[in-house]
């Protein structure tokens, strides 16, 4: 009887212990942001196939590499991103379950897990072609040098700066498979950036009060909330051209559900000035965001499925 508890109890601790690494992983990947990423990667790799001519069943391998490899090299990113803003992350509520922070996982042990994850994803990069791993690279080096070493602690264009990373991603999926001089990653490349500037900016909103404890200097932080308000506005509106030009390679059912999506943001933007509670307009506005990514990259890959021809 003795036994059998003892052994239960060391299930119990083993588990657990299991779970809280786990957690811990996702805080330091950053879980929703490493998705956020990845979906682009997959979605443009889907739709070279699609434009390319190229099966998938035909492909797998290569697409094994892709994902694989660019999920590497954003989550090293990412590390080296946690790895450095140690000492802001500590002054910051949202951020106090991260490993670096709490003391679950050493700062060596972070710093050389984020360099050794970006090498060996940049490495199964250079496995599918030079112009992906190029792209990779870039958008690494703009992320981790240009956004987390330089900008982030001394200029607000450190979002800008930030977008201009992210947006590399539909750029390494499509160019695993092809040249990525098609209209239709250079037109996502836009949309991704132009996105993820409302998409801060509404973070920057709701956690205000760690940025400005923390030092950062974020839009609202050294503008105000107004000025923030009204730039996040105006990058919204910026979104509505750019479904036209996929309207020759999407047809006109995207067009239709990709104005939507971006009217339907206008007009939650708008109700910014007159909210009674800014924070609750944020958080709003970041679902929003969300749900706006999630469902146009679902509705690229919808509409150049074999079922739809």
């Amino acid at each position: 009887m003795k036994n059998g508890q003892l052994l239960s109890e060391t299930t119990a601790g083993s588990s657990s212990k299991l779970l809280s690494l786990l957690i811990d992983i996702k805080y330091l990947l950053k879980g929703k942001v490493l998705v956020a990423n990845v979906l682009p990667v997959f979605t443009a790799y889907w739709l070279a196939l699609y434009f390319n001519g190229e099966p998938f069943i035909d492909n797998w391998g290569l697409f094994l590499l892709t994902m694989f490899g660019s999920t590497l090299v954003i989550s090293g990113a990412l590390i080296l991103n946690n790895w450095y803003e140690v000492d802001l992350d500590r002054k910051m509520v949202r951020t106090q379950n991260r490993p670096t922070v709490n003391g679950n996982f050493s700062l060596k042990a972070v710093l050389w897990s984020g360099i050794i994850t970006s090498i060996i994803g940049l490495v199964f990069m250079l496995f599918t072609t030079l112009e992906a791993a190029i792209y990779s690279f870039l958008g690494w080096f703009v992320y981790v040098v240009l956004y987390t070493f330089w900008t982030k602690r001394k200029f607000t264009v450190n979002t800008i700066v930030g977008s201009v990373s992210g947006a590399f991603t539909p750029l390494i999926g499509w160019a695993a498979v092809a040249p990525a001089s098609h209209i239709v990653p250079i037109v996502f490349f836009c949309i991704l950036f132009i996105w993820q500037i409302p998409h801060t900016l509404a973070i920057s909103i709701k956690r205000l009060e760690d940025y400005t404890r923390a030092g950062v200097p974020m839009l609202p932080v050294v503008c105000g909330i107004d000025v923030t308000i009204r730039q996040n506005l105006i990058y919204i509106i910026a979104l509505l051209p750019f479904p036209f030009f996929l309207t020759t390679s999407l047809g006109w059912f995207f067009l239709v559900f990709a104005l939507s999506l971006t009217i339907g943001w206008i007009i939650l933007a708008l109700k910014g000035p007159r909210a009674k509670d800014v924070k609750k307009w944020a958080q709003m506005n970041l679902r929003y965001s969300l749900i706006y990514l999630i469902l146009l990259s679902f509705a690229m890959i919808i509409l150049t499925s074999p079922i739809i021809d």
